[in-house]
């Protein structure tokens, strides 16, 4: 593990509040000087006197130049978020006021904190471990329950204690094994093998089921894209503004109105579809823009999570829907059918047409879901329909859910070292042999939780925090 990265001994600053005009902001002081620094610009009282977690008012001034009205909130280490000694200033919210104090409190030897490095030294100071600290990131950017319980329970530590627990129980068995090589002219042996073999098994299956949550965990962090498509037409921009329960995309008689992509979120269950209105889809137009637009449909339906295509069934023929449906499954695309305009519709004539025998393909049937979407019938049951078809599962508050491609990347690579060392008890191979594998799995397990880890890996991961986190 890192214990010491350039700059920092400096005491930081930065602006721990959303940017722009505001009733408040919070500007954070963090690291040896930052009780030096506010005494400096808080002249009515001798805040290194004063109790740790409390709070103080009063006027802030550079030079004898006011500067605000403040509350100075003081936090003495390690008692702090960073574990070192922390100052918050609670300011009036103009980004003139919120500029002056921080120039001031660089003025007085304090350094602009880079992306993240708040909660980088709080990792440092051993506040949080790797994943805690990554899952602060996810709060901060959720926007549904589900990412919000998620991200809490990891910074909690569930994802952690899972982790530490099969770390320690590994660790005290490669010990045995190591052990066992110093004296291995004896022919000793102080690991249990069965024993080990079943801890080994239970680490495959843990590791096996946190590969498997990633899945759910990378549409609760990311949501799910869903591309509507169709011919001109078939209802596309008035299923978006259905679902969308607004006047979001212009809707016309007009074959091929829509141009260009339009993207727009809903939330279903708690978890966020970003749906795609596209332009229509016809062999032959003799419009440019209009191919364009046809052009960026296909290429939003090839990188899309589920596609929805739309049809009007008065003019769809079941050939013609068979061959979309070949289509999709030639180029392994995950989708819906959707049959629109209903309302115009003998829907005893329109079952018979679109049964799953008249569609039938060879281990897929994939029923056909009716609809108006301008007269909002069936459209609460599309929103079902599209939720069980991407979620699967519903994360409770103590679930651990993988969402972090990082920690996908080492399970994997424990899962291959796990596998290995099973493989190798089970040809009852000696523990010099096993021995590789094993610190392998330790390795990929302190990979998650920053036990191993290097500067240049720590720099990436918190540059994509906010500066004041």
């Amino acid at each position: 593990m890192i214990n010491k990265l350039s700059g920092w001994d400096d005491t930081i600053v930065a602006l721990a509040t959303a940017p722009g005009l505001g009733a408040i902001a919070v500007i954070r002081l963090s690291g040896a000087r930052s009780f030096e620094i506010i005494n400096n610009l808080f002249p009515s009282k001798d805040l290194s006197r004063q109790a740790s977690h409390t709070i103080h008012v009063g006027l802030l001034s550079d030079n004898g130049n006011p500067l605000d009205e403040v509350v100075v909130s003081l936090f003495k280490g390690p008692k702090s978020y960073t574990g070192e000694d922390v100052v918050e200033i609670s300011c009036h919210g103009s980004p003139f006021i919120q500029q002056r104090i921080i120039q001031a409190c660089v003025g007085k030897g304090a350094r602009l904190a880079r992306a993240g490095e708040f909660t980088q030294r709080a990792f440092l100071k051993g506040k949080l471990d790797l994943a805690q600290a990554e899952a602060v990131a996810d709060l901060i950017a959720s926007n549904t329950e589900a990412s919000q319980k998620t991200a809490l329970h990891n910074i909690r530590g569930g994802f952690s204690k899972q982790l530490s627990h099969m770390r320690e129980q590994l660790i005290q068995f490669a010990a045995l094994i190591e052990l066992e090589l110093d004296f291995a002219e004896e022919d000793v042996a102080f690991a249990d093998r069965q024993k080990f073999y079943d801890l080994i098994s239970e680490i495959e299956t843990s590791a096996g089921k946190l590969i498997a949550s990633f899945q759910l965990g990378n549409v609760i962090k990311h949501g799910v894209s869903v591309a509507i498509i169709g011919k001109p037409n078939a209802g596309k921009s008035t299923l978006l503004n259905t679902l969308l329960n607004e006047n979001r995309a212009i809707v016309s008689d007009i074959a091929g109105t829509t141009r260009d992509t339009i993207e727009e979120t809903i939330n279903i269950n708690g978890i966020i579809f970003r749906l795609i209105d596209t332009a229509g889809i016809r062999a032959h137009s003799t419009d440019v823009i209009e191919n364009i637009g046809i052009e960026k449909s296909i290429e939003k339906m090839k990188s899309a999570d589920v596609v929805i295509y739309i049809f009007d069934v008065n003019e769809m023929s079941t050939e013609e829907l068979r061959a979309v449906k070949e289509n999709f499954h030639a180029n392994n695309i995950d989708f819906m059918l959707v049959g629109n305009k209903i309302d115009h519709a003998d829907m005893n004539a329109i079952h018979e047409k679109f049964s799953a025998h008249a569609l039938e393909m060879i281990g897929e049937s994939n029923p056909v879901h009716f609809i108006s979407a301008k007269g909002d019938s069936g459209i609460d049951e599309l929103k079902e329909m599209l939720f069980e078809k991407t979620v699967h599962g519903q994360p409770s508050s103590e679930d651990v859910i993988v969402s972090n491609a990082r920690h996908l990347e080492a399970l994997k690579n424990l899962e291959s070292s796990i596998k290995a060392v099973k493989a190798g008890l089970d040809a009852k191979i000696s523990g010099d042999l096993l021995a590789p594998d094993i610190r392998g799995a330790l390795y990929y397990l302190g990979e998650i939780t920053g036990e191993v880890t290097n500067e240049d890996k720590l720099d990436y991961i918190f540059s994509k925090f906010c500066i004041g986190k």
